[in-house]
């Protein structure tokens, strides 16, 4: 249903706002799970320093 409304618009404006929310709501996942990795590094690197 929803490809059939974004490939019956002519200008595609909907198409490209639909991937562009698409991408944003793909960032936060990554984000988050680096920014759990970095923590974890961080915390290893300085048990091991003391």
């Amino acid at each position: 249903m929803c490809r059939a409304v974004l490939e019956s618009e002519a200008d595609g404006k909907a198409a490209e706002a639909i991937n562009d929310g698409i991408v944003y709501l793909m960032v936060f996942p990554y984000l988050l799970v680096g920014g759990v990795g970095f923590a974890i590094y961080r915390m290893m690197r300085n048990r091991t320093k003391s």
